[in-house]
């Protein structure tokens, strides 16, 4: 049976994760650390560069995490080099194992991942750091400019508490610039649920990042691609500023 075209896009993406593993090599953490490790439990979606490199963040802050793909046996290399914290499994079974979801895919496949673990995400707190890019994600880039990124992915990801976050730099100013002496680089985020925020906000900040909260979803619109928000390396205190929100 043919593969679906958003989730062999999927995969591709899954399968460049060994560009990223050169950089997280260097946030790999002391053992004594990782052993001591209490945080709660994420399960990423999309082990590529951006999703393994926030996922490695969160490893050595102590969190288990677990990284999937639809063929877990390809991110042995990954795991085994973020040390016992990490593990890897499928998506749904990451799904299950996550207090806290992180998904990083190519925008095009969230319908289908809506539809096959929609269930699975009811309730969930998901992180979702993904872009629509028109060139590769078609009609649902379109829907994206329309409607806004946080209010689409809300509509295809529905049931699952849904925060924007971690989508506006590329993975290398990532490891870079976190836990960097004060101030701390800027992320901004936006969600629905109060409380979802508020766990959303919790795990930059783990992840070494200042979170400033922009709004609801519908102000995510505000740092997706082409956004005012979108790729300011800046501190928090700055990144207010450029948004015109209160200090």
């Amino acid at each position: 049976m043919p593969q679906h075209p958003s989730l062999d896009r999927t995969r591709r993406s899954l399968l460049a994760a060994s560009g990223a593993w050169a950089v997280i090599a260097a946030l790999k953490p002391e053992r004594a650390q990782a052993q001591a490790g209490t945080g709660s439990r994420i399960g990423v979606i999309g082990a590529g560069r951006i999703g393994g490199t926030i996922g490695g963040l969160w490893v050595k802050a102590g969190h288990p995490v677990m990284f999937s793909s639809r063929h877990p046996e390809e991110l042995k290399d990954l795991v085994s080099g973020l040390g016992p914290l990490a593990s890897a499994g499928t998506v749904a079974q990451a799904i299950a194992f996550g207090d806290a979801l992180f998904i990083a895919v190519p925008y095009g496949a969230l319908p289908q991942i809506g539809k096959d673990y929609g269930s699975a995400l009811k309730g969930k707190v998901l992180l979702d750091a993904c872009n629509a890019v028109a060139s590769r994600d078609g009609s649902v880039a379109d829907e994206v400019e329309q409607e806004g990124i946080g209010v689409v992915s809300q509509k295809y990801l529905a049931g699952a508490r849904l925060v924007r976050a971690f989508n506006t730099m590329s993975y290398t100013i990532f490891a870079r610039e976190a836990n960097r002496p004060e101030p701390r680089l800027a992320i901004p985020i936006a969600g629905d649920d109060p409380e979802a925020v508020k766990v959303a906000a919790g795990l930059v900040r783990h992840a070494g990042f200042d979170p400033v909260v922009v709004g609801k979803l519908a102000d995510a619109r505000r740092f997706q691609r082409g956004g005012p928000g979108y790729g300011q390396s800046v501190s928090a205190a700055e990144l207010r500023q450029k948004l015109s929100l209160a200090p």
